[in-house]
């Protein structure tokens, strides 16, 4: 499988922001990318050097549309923890700027 193709998007959830602080970060992968293809393809695009991959597969809701049964797509999600001393610049940016508009808020009360 190509690396490039192996991380789709960042999750961005509550959840996940928790999981920033203890290095873990969140993304949606590829159904068919292993642990290996993952660690490596997330090296290569963040330069971060990796300890560990978990991997949580999740099945696609059934919808109902009237009479019509269906389903959403499937998903699998990679839970990646960097090693100690590495950090991925593009999160710090984001809570700080979640940082800045959280204390504007809170100084508008």
């Amino acid at each position: 499988m190509d690396l490039i193709n192996v991380i789709k998007k960042p999750v961005l959830t509550e959840k996940s922001y928790r999981g920033i602080q203890d290095q873990k970060y969140t993304f949606e992968v590829d159904r068919k990318s292993t642990k290996l293809e993952i660690k490596k393809a997330f090296e290569q695009l963040f330069g971060a050097k990796v300890a560990s991959v978990n991997v949580i597969n999740k099945e696609g809701k059934k919808k109902t549309v009237g009479r019509f049964t269906g389903r959403k797509n499937h998903a699998k999600y990679a839970i990646i923890t960097l090693k100690p001393g590495e950090k991925l610049e593009i999160f710090d940016e984001a809570n700080a700027v979640e940082d800045n508009a959280q204390s504007e808020l809170k100084g508008d009360e």
